[in-house]
C-alpha cells in the first residue's frame, strides 16, 4: 500500500503543476492532478510554490489546505472509479441531476471530512454506511 508522507503528497502536487506550466509530459495521475488543480485557481500560487511544502495550513489562518483538499478529490474520483464503498457511484449519478460535477464532488468531500472526523473522535473504522448516507440525503435536497 501506498503511504506518502505530507512532504511527498505535496511535492507531487508541486511538481504536477510545474511540468503542466511547462509543457512537459503527464502521467496519468498528474493528469488528474493538474485537471483538479486547474479547477481551483485560488491554489495557485502555493501550487507554484516550492516553500509550500513546509507552510502550516492552520483553520486560524483561515485558508483551507490546497493539498488536502486536492488529496481528498482525488480520492473521491478513486472511490468513485471502483465504487468503493459500494453505491458511491450512484449516489454520485443522484447528486449529479442537481448538480455540476465538481459541486457533487464537494458534497462527497464534505461528507468524507464528516465521516472521517467521527472515526477519528470516536476511535473507530470509517462508518461506509453513513458515509453514503449523508452523500444521499444532500442528493435528494435541492
Amino acid at each position: 500500500m501506498f503511504n506518502p508522507s505530507r512532504e511527498q503528497v505535496r511535492q507531487f502536487f508541486i511538481e504536477a503543476w510545474q511540468k503542466h506550466q511547462g509543457g512537459h509530459l503527464l502521467t496519468a495521475l498528474e493528469t488528474m492532478a493538474v485537471d483538479l488543480m486547474r479547477q481551483h485557481p485560488e491554489y495557485h500560487d502555493d501550487l507554484s510554490n516550492p516553500d509550500a511544502v513546509e507552510q502550516n495550513y492552520s483553520v486560524e489562518q483561515g485558508r483551507t489546505n490546497p493539498f488536502l483538499h486536492l488529496s481528498m478529490h482525488l480520492a473521491i474520483d478513486e472511490q468513485l472509479s471502483i465504487d468503493q464503498p459500494p453505491g458511491i457511484k450512484a449516489a454520485y449519478q443522484k447528486l449529479l441531476t442537481t448538480h455540476d460535477r465538481h459541486e457533487a464532488a464537494h458534497i462527497i468531500m464534505d461528507a468524507l471530512g464528516e465521516v472521517i472526523w467521527e472515526a477519528q473522535r470516536l476511535g473507530t473504522p470509517l462508518n461506509n454506511e453513513r458515509y453514503i448516507e449523508l452523500i444521499l440525503r444532500r442528493a435528494t435536497r435541492n
